[in-house]
């Protein structure tokens, strides 16, 4: 039987399901997801192994027009992939209208020569009717490998997704062992996990202007594990609502983010959240490097 591997990269608009599908194909939650736009922040590998193939698959964070320096290394690392891959899954929301992200990404689609898979997610969202006129005003604008409607939420169509992609990737070796479904580290892992509760639970600019970063991981004696996370925000407004009166909204958070970290670890925790103002970070080149966004 031929092996194929190869790699996939994941784009679209801000909020189009992106990290969602990417969860559903790996069976496990590895990217954060939150319906606040720009989730995704910096380049993650999911693997996906099967008895035929193994497929890496690249989330981006979305395509936006950046007003900070993060914005301006989120953007370069989700078009950055589109040279590095195999495949390129172009994902939209079919609630959506065609619009100038669209346009945007397309007129960069143009310059390459990789396949192009159109992914329509959310079909669970619209009548059943509507989906073929979304797909024509798309194939009228470029000539697709593959046409797929999914929704990513609860399944449909994801497996014919994947054999779509295998249709285009080369022969080739299992890069990855067959057990292991991301490169990134534990620590990223959770700090992420920690954000997106952060996300959830907060409203207007206090989500873009969170930061989490772990300052110790430390195994006891009794199996549990010691987790001090600092949550850095860029004003001292955002600080008091994200401690919330007497602490609620931190101990909130840290009760939300505590079962998934321990599921990930497979081991209990303490966790001790800490948040403090480190100002403008978003427009720091030293405080972007030092969040763990290397390739800036």
């Amino acid at each position: 039987m031929e092996y194929k591997s190869g790699f996939v990269t994941v784009i679209g608009r801000p909020n189009v399901g992106k990290s969602t599908l990417i969860n559903k194909i790996i069976g496990q939650k590895i990217a954060i997801t939150s319906d606040k736009p720009q989730t995704t922040r910096s380049r993650i590998q999911c693997i996906l192994t099967q008895e035929d193939a193994q497929i890496i698959f690249l989330d981006t964070p979305g395509i936006h027009k950046p007003k900070f320096k993060l914005g301006e290394y989120m953007l370069k690392a989700a078009e950055g992939t589109l040279k590095e891959v195999d495949v390129i899954f172009f994902v939209i929301d079919a609630t959506e209208k065609f619009g100038g992200g669209e346009k945007y990404i397309l007129e960069r689609l143009s310059a390459t020569s990789k396949p192009v898979i159109l992914v329509v997610n959310k079909i669970d969202l619209i009548e059943r009717e509507k989906i073929l006129p979304i797909i024509a005003e798309y194939s009228t604008r470029r000539d697709f490998a593959a046409v797929v409607p999914i929704s990513a939420t609860d399944g449909t169509n994801v497996d014919e997704l994947i054999d779509e992609a295998k249709k285009f990737l080369p022969e080739g070796v299992q890069y990855y062992p067959a057990e292991m479904i991301t490169d990134q580290p534990e620590r990223l892992i959770i700090a992420e996990l920690i954000r997106e509760k952060i996300l959830h639970a907060t409203q207007d600019e206090v989500p873009h202007s969170i930061a989490v970063d772990l300052e110790e991981f430390t195994p006891r004696e009794n199996g549990t594990i010691f987790i001090r996370a600092t949550i850095y925000v860029e004003r001292d407004s955002q600080k008091k609502i994200l401690i919330g009166k007497g602490g609620s909204m931190l101990k909130n958070i840290g009760k939300e983010s505590r079962p998934e970290i321990e599921m990930l670890l497979g081991a209990k925790i303490f966790l001790d959240l800490w948040v403090k103002v480190k100002k403008d970070w978003r427009n720091s080149l030293g405080a972007l490097q030092s969040f763990g966004l290397k390739e800036f």
